[in-house]
């Protein structure tokens, strides 16, 4: 590895300049960050990292406080060149100080990063299944007999956030209307009574069209929103299920899904996650948690 002086690589806050130089980072280890995703980060949060002599960036973690208790940290990367400098935690130490003393911070590891995050105090709590799958076969099992779907409205989005807040653990006013602007698709689905009782948006990425998050008061619910979502479309599928879903896994695997990972989640300034209604099927990204 080549010799890096490290007071020469300034911490920073990241800005829409440097979108493109992030894009960069993230492909050199074959993340798949694109401009609508970071914009989505920079606008529900900030992004840290350090630049070189000449410009480059060469590391970066991004924190999103959400409204009352919770925040969380992803996009945790450093170019190998300059690795072992400390810059990754440098820069998630940034993201943890900005939070308040009294919200629980949270984030999803990668194996390569869980050792960095025991080391700063962080702890495993929950962990996530990632699910891709290339050929998306609607399972025959599949009835709307009872709910009807509909497209997002602006007047639906009082009700989704409250849906989100008890199936997450917080409210995300800022971050969920940023995500519905990114979308591809935001679906609501209504009772017999017009009741909105869950709701599933996608983001059509560089590789995956990403499916979540997906909110639903039920399993079956949930397995026709995410068809609703993926049905038809020509590409890869990528969604990332909190662990207790375990028949909507099987539905998943069932419909051509292949789990490609059971990632921690670790957090900080808490003992465990704030209290779940076991409603949430698919996150965000594994970003938002």
């Amino acid at each position: 590895m080549a010799a890096y002086n490290k007071t020469i690589l300034e911490l920073v806050q990241f800005d829409q300049s440097d979108i493109k130089s992030l894009i960069d980072l993230s492909a050199s280890v074959g993340w798949d960050y694109d401009e609508y995703e970071i914009k989505t980060v920079m606008s529900s949060g900030k992004i840290y990292g350090h630049k070189n002599a000449e410009g480059k960036i060469v590391s970066s973690a991004a924190v999103i406080h959400y409204d009352n208790y919770l925040a969380s940290i992803g996009m945790v990367i450093v170019n190998k060149e300059y690795r072992g400098l400390g810059l990754g935690k440098e820069a998630t130490q940034k993201c943890i100080d900005l939070a308040s003393s009294k919200a629980s911070i949270m984030l999803i590891a990668t194996d390569e990063g869980k050792p960095l995050y025991e080391k700063m105090g962080f702890r495993t709590v929950d962990h996530v299944h990632k699910y891709l799958c290339d050929n998306y076969t609607a399972p025959k099992l599949l009835t709307t007999s009872v709910v009807s779907f509909e497209k997002f409205s602006e007047k639906d989005l009082p009700e989704i956030l409250n849906l989100d807040k008890a199936a997450f653990g917080d409210k995300r006013s800022n971050f969920l209307q940023n995500r519905i602007n990114q979308s591809e698709q935001c679906l609501v689905v209504k009772d017999s009574n017009a009741n909105i009782i869950g709701f599933g948006i996608s983001i059509l990425g560089p590789i995956n069209l990403i499916l979540g998050p997906i909110v639903a008061s039920d399993t079956q619910t949930a397995a026709l929103i995410l068809n609703r979502l993926a049905f038809g479309y020509q590409g890869k599928l990528r969604i990332d299920v909190p662990s207790g879903n375990e028949e909507f896994m099987l539905f998943l695997e069932q419909a051509g899904f292949i789990k490609a990972g059971i990632p921690p989640i670790m957090v900080i300034n808490s003992v465990n996650m704030p209290p779940r209604n076991k409603t949430l099927f698919g996150i965000a990204a594994q970003i938002f948690g």
